[in-house]
């Protein structure tokens, strides 16, 4: 069972997603519950909230397509961005490879879920706006400190995710990386949260997770997660190490490849196995 939110009658409703039931509303299981995704999720880490969703009855799910799906949820603590990952996207900016994660914090008001419109900055702040896909790690329970062997059991999960750069901004100076990545609509995520037991059963190997970067179905950027210089499990033990990851937080792993966007451009971030997201590009 996945984790989502959709939108009924203007209203954000927490969902578990079966692919094949349907969705099934978070209060018709959980009768006292009034919270959101990140809440189901910080739930998951001590009771087994998604074997109980997975025994609720046939009747109580909705089809798929009858729901709008939104961003999963809208306040999370912490957004964690790592910057150069894969050794070919470096090169794509002419930077070398970084020897510890280049790593950036956005806030929640860049978030933007399925479908909704990435909104660029006005030509008098930028002219060159990226769109960044990537496989994100959505951390299940409170960690600090954490070894690498231990990690992955702090993530309950992961997600596609669509980080997007002002990078006109940051080649005039790196320094200038929190402006150029915090835009509003500069973080599109969702619109499924998969359990990590899924994404195990599915990927055995997670370096076999193939992500990619799509623009107007004919543009692609792919590569794999064995070819990140630092494992998701580096990034949630060394991150863990800075300081404490909390229950909903969002570690954004790196992009195998940026592509420059423009009104009117469909961009994906296409994961088999775990998910598609899609957004489109307005000009402000």
């Amino acid at each position: 069972m996945r984790l989502a939110t959709v939108k009924v009658d203007n209203t954000r409703r927490a969902v578990f997603v079966d692919p094949k039931r349907g969705v099934l509303f978070a209060d018709s299981v959980l009768p006292n519950f009034d919270g959101d995704v990140r809440d189901l999720v910080e739930l998951d880490a001590d009771d087994d909230v998604l074997a109980l969703a997975a025994r609720a009855h046939d009747d109580l799910f909705v089809p798929v397509d009858e729901m709008l799906f939104t961003a999963p949820y809208l306040r999370p603590r912490k957004i964690w961005g790592i910057g150069l990952n894969y050794r070919d996207h470096a090169g794509d900016l002419s930077e070398s490879v970084p020897d510890e994660p280049a790593s950036f914090i956005k806030g929640d008001h860049t978030i933007v879920g399925q479908d909704e419109p990435i909104e660029l900055p006005p030509t008098t702040l930028s002219n060159r706006v990226t769109a960044e896909a990537e496989i994100g790690l959505i951390i299940g329970r409170t960690c600090r400190n954490v070894s690498e062997e231990d990690a992955l059991d702090y993530v309950w999960g992961v997600t596609t995710i669509l980080d997007q750069t002002a990078e006109d901004i940051l080649r005039r100076n790196p320094r200038f990386l929190t402006r150029a990545k915090n835009f509003p609509n500069f973080f599109c995520f969702g619109p499924e949260l998969v359990p990590m037991a899924e994404v195990r059963d599915t990927f055995p190997e997670l370096g076999a997770i193939e992500v990619s970067t799509v623009r107007n179905d004919d543009e692609i950027r792919s590569n794999t997660v064995s070819n990140m210089t630092f494992s998701p499990r580096h990034l949630v033990s060394f991150h863990s190490q800075v300081m404490p990851l909390f229950p909903g937080d969002i570690i954004s792993t790196g992009t195998p490849g940026a592509l420059v966007v423009a009104d009117g451009d469909r961009i994906e971030c296409r994961i088999p196995g775990i998910g598609i997201l899609r957004n489109t590009i307005k000009q402000g």
